[in-house]
């Protein structure tokens, strides 16, 4: 907070200048409101920043008008297209929406696990044929789940999968044989020779250095016949190429919900492809998430303006909150 006694201004960036945050009027604070193209000047002389349109780039680009900024906000989990070397090396505190997408994204991956296991994607096409055609499916119980990521949206999709009556176990940085949620906790290094167990793969982990390309050629080709990968993390995690080789030969299947370029382009072979579900980037987008994202922002800024430690501040060396390790 400043420690001047004028009103302190916080920046907001929008995808439009009229898409604005609700329930944000009534803070002692100077909103300035803008899009991309008026960022510059939105955050010169600022003190805190809101990337309501949380995928932005803009930053990097007016870094050098930025010098007044001490907080950033991104009401998102990932805040990989936010980071960049100059802002990792600032005092600038950056904070995300942790603890927002958990449960929403746990009751997608959750869907998504028993569409595949009813094999849903066939009753609908045979629907659409009026064809009856009786089958078997496969139980969910006593499936095995191997969730990528052991933050807070890979835990929360761990318990409900758990509660669901699947065997789950975890990759993640720091292994452990004991952990309440996952079991389990092996090394996401050794990726290819773990996800053999698995009957359902979750990437649920942050896009960094680290996970960049961890769904490989390799890796997918280690998959269990018939198994089932679910993406609810960022798409540059995978191999896209690799992954169109793997549907397209009948091994897996996989329910994906980001990509490497979004929106997916009308003519990406992947629209195309055996065996495969896509959805719009939208795990976690709830009816009222819009509310719950601008009421989490402003119960951070009132902290911000006590002096108050600000909730959900992320690592940017590791581009996280490193919450699912310890």
């Amino acid at each position: 907070m400043p420690a001047s006694s004028a009103r302190p201004v916080i920046a907001v960036l929008c995808e439009r200048a009229t898409d604005r945050p609700p329930g944000l009027d009534d803070l002692p604070v100077d909103f300035r409101y803008c899009a991309a193209d008026g960022l510059g000047a939105a955050v010169r002389g600022a003190q805190a920043l809101m990337l309501w349109d949380f995928f932005s780039t803009a930053v990097r680009d007016v870094w050098a008008d930025a010098g007044s900024l001490e907080w950033i906000h991104v009401t998102a989990a990932g805040v990989d297209t936010l980071l960049f070397d100059e802002l990792r090396d600032s005092p600038v505190v950056v904070t995300n929406a942790h603890g927002v997408f958990d449960r929403p994204i746990a009751e997608y991956v959750l869907g998504a696990v028993i569409a595949h296991a009813k094999d849903s994607r066939r009753s609908f096409d045979l629907q659409g044929s009026h064809e009856w055609r009786h089958r078997e499916t496969r139980s969910i119980h006593g499936a095995k789940a191997l969730v990528v990521g052991t933050g807070a949206i890979g835990r929360a999709t761990a318990r409900l999968l758990r509660a669901a009556g699947l065997e789950v176990r975890a990759t993640g940085r720091v292994p452990r044989a004991e952990d309440d949620d996952f079991g389990e906790i092996v090394a996401s290094s050794n990726l290819a020779a773990e996800i053999g167990w698995a009957d359902h793969v979750v990437l649920a982990a942050p896009l960094t250095n680290a996970t960049r390309g961890l769904v490989d050629a390799d890796v997918l080709a280690a998959m269990r016949p018939g198994s089932h990968l679910v993406n609810v993390a960022r798409g540059p995690i995978v191999d896209e190429t690799a992954l169109l080789a793997a549907l397209g030969s009948g091994r897996i299947a996989a329910t994906l919900d980001v990509f490497d370029r979004e929106p997916l382009p009308a003519d990406h072979p992947l629209w195309a492809a055996p065996n495969v579900t896509i959805t719009a980037h939208m795990s976690g987008d709830v009816i009222g998430w819009r509310d719950t994202l601008a009421a989490q922002f402003a119960a951070n800024v009132r902290r911000w303006l006590a002096g108050e430690p600000l909730l959900n501040i992320v690592d940017k060396k590791l581009g996280y909150i490193p919450t699912g390790d310890r």
